[in-house]
């Protein structure tokens, strides 16, 4: 799943990004306001951790663009401690989250993971569809209540089609969510991904609608 840092502290930028992609998110960062609007407006993200306090537009103004041009994605905004009245008019611009800072990079992947699932309309970190088990918080398979080891790629397509809800997922965007702005964002790779998941689950897992993309058997349509 693509996630966006926008921090302009190089160091907490290069932290928030070693943490969530350790957490099976494919990151982008950016260090400006006006870099991550255009980001934002544009790209499809399942995350964006959004600083305030940013150089050529600030991370408020930023969020209510978003927001006004009908942008939905979650939104976990990161604030200075103390500042509550900025807490207060994030979340009125439209902020999914507070995080104030300083923070536990632990305390923000739980609270990013939790963004996503609840914009996906799911609550719990464990995803039962048909015989398929995934764990969010472990980052684990299962297949009839027996581990299936994965690697990271082949997890953050089962992940991104579990957060789906049986949407059948067209191939451009499963392309984003594994790879970003990767130079592997070929239609060849995904088909290998999908294949290799086939021969460790079985041919009833994952499905085709040919022409549209894929999906999970026994998903909710």
């Amino acid at each position: 799943m693509r996630a966006l840092v926008v921090e302009d502290d190089q160091r907490i930028a290069a932290d928030l990004d070693a943490a969530l992609g350790a957490a099976g998110f494919v990151v982008e960062t950016c260090a400006d306001g006006e870099d991550a609007w255009f980001l934002g407006d544009t790209e499809d993200y399942a995350l964006i951790v959004l600083d305030l306090g940013l150089p050529a537009m600030d991370g408020l103004s930023v969020l209510k663009r978003w927001r006004a041009n009908g942008r939905n994605m979650p939104v976990l905004v990161l604030t200075a401690r103390g500042a509550w009245m900025e807490r207060v008019e994030g979340i009125e611009a439209g902020a999914d989250d507070y995080l104030p800072k300083p923070f536990r990079m632990e305390e923000l992947v739980a609270r990013a993971r939790a963004l996503v699932r609840r914009s996906a309309g799911q609550g719990a970190a464990v995803h039962r569809i048909g015989a398929l088990t995934l764990d969010t918080n472990r980052m684990s398979v299962a297949l009839r209540g027996v581990p299936v080891r994965v690697t990271a790629l082949e997890y953050r397509l089962l992940a991104y089609l579990a957060l789906s809800n049986g949407r059948v997922v067209p191939p451009g965007e499963l392309l984003e969510h594994l790879y970003g702005d990767d130079d592997a964002r070929e239609a060849n790779a995904l088909e290998a991904v999908v294949a290799r998941l086939r021969r460790k689950l079985g041919a009833g897992v994952i499905g085709t609608r040919r022409g549209f993309g894929y999906f999970l058997e026994g998903s909710a349509a």
